[in-house]
């Protein structure tokens, strides 16, 4: 089951999959109630969250935290 949004917190690192890519992302800091500056960790490009959730959530979606 996928987390909420508003379970991310800051500094930590998230696996997303959504539309058949996946995404390894750690939050940098909270935008708005919904949003979150993001850093992927596999291009170190940083984007906001809602950008990579814009088009919809896909029938694969799913946000879990990484536990290192």
């Amino acid at each position: 089951m996928p987390l909420a949004l508003d379970n991310l917190r800051v500094g930590r690192a998230y696996r997303l999959v959504n539309f058949g890519e996946v995404r390894t992302l750690k939050v940098l800091e909270k935008v708005s109630a919904n949003n979150f500056r993001v850093k992927d960790m596999d291009t170190l490009e940083q984007y906001e969250l809602e950008e990579l959730l814009r088009w919809g959530r896909g029938s694969d979606y799913d946000l879990d935290e990484i536990i290192e």
